[in-house]
């Protein structure tokens, strides 16, 4: 086990949590006057991983820390002699879920991505309820009935499970998969918006038993890929500063495509790290008592 002193260990900390509240303290003020951006909040409520866990700092398996009682009274630590470390004995009850999280990420990336679903999974949520719509202080762009005729002039090409859970009953017909959580490791693929957000699940679940700088990368492009996704929704998102992508026109089209290979060029060489730290999470997990 390698030992850090508190000199060591004290500024890492201390700059995964500035890097942090960048993002988390403008959410907390924004919660505490009940205010809400419907992109950088998001994340902090789709996604179940607190403000205060995203800037908590963890050195990950098999590195101690001296002189640390806030992480010695984690439940997922254990002290002796002063020396805190994750607990290895927690890692066991977690390889069912790691042997997954290694099939979608290595399936994902040899997937064949796929670029002609164009952000319709935004519109397929509003369509035919656009008073119930999700985001309901911000207008949509083309108004309830040209929403709703640019969804029945496309075919809905959405492969990921939980965007497609939110279509409305009179949109999910009109998709031309019909995903579901059984069939997710088949159909995900590298070109959609959401698994790259996902990264971002994928990475903080993996806490406290890796370093977690990889979850403050994922967790910023998520962010990224979250303005693209409100940017092709059917809301005007003008006030929130950001630019439309029309995808009910050509050229919208093709400006969302560009989008998606940046984000999936992005987002290529996060899953190859987090596949690597589930692989030696993995090792270690199934390695024999004392290796």
């Amino acid at each position: 086990m390698i030992v850090l002193s508190r000199e060591e260990w004290s500024p890492r900390a201390q700059a995964h949590r500035e890097r942090a509240e960048h993002w988390t303290v403008p959410h907390l003020r924004r919660r505490a006057s009940g205010e809400d951006h419907p992109v950088e909040d998001f994340l902090f409520e789709y996604y179940n991983f607190s403000p205060g866990a995203l800037a908590r700092w963890h050195p990950g398996l098999g590195v101690g820390l001296v002189d640390s009682p806030d992480h010695a009274a984690l439940g997922a630590y254990e002290t002796e002699d002063g020396v805190s470390r994750v607990d290895p004995g927690r890692l066991e009850r977690r390889l069912p879920g790691l042997r997954w999280t290694h099939a979608l990420l290595s399936r994902t990336r040899d997937a064949e991505p796929r670029w002609s679903c164009f952000g319709l999974h935004e519109w397929a949520m509003v369509h035919g309820a656009a008073q119930q719509r999700r985001h309901g202080d911000q207008p949509l762009r083309l108004g309830a009935a040209g929403t709703d005729e640019v969804v029945r002039s496309h075919t809905l090409q959405c492969t990921h499970v939980d965007a497609f859970r939110f279509f409305t009953p009179e949109a999910a017909p009109l998709n031309a998969h019909q995903p579901t959580r059984d069939d997710q490791l088949q159909l995900e693929q590298p070109g959609c918006v959401h698994v790259t957000m996902d990264l971002y699940r994928l990475a903080f679940r993996l806490v406290p038993f890796i370093e977690p700088t990889v979850v403050l990368d994922t967790f910023e492009l998520a962010l990224d890929a979250r303005q693209v996704d409100m940017r092709a929704s059917p809301y005007d998102v003008t006030d929130l500063g950001l630019e439309p992508i029309p995808v009910e026109t050509a050229d919208g089209k093709a400006a969302y495509v560009q989008e998606q290979r940046r984000l999936a060029g992005l987002a290529q060489p996060l899953r190859e790290r987090l596949l690597g730290a589930v692989g030696e999470l993995l090792d270690h997990g199934s390695a024999p008592s004392g290796a």
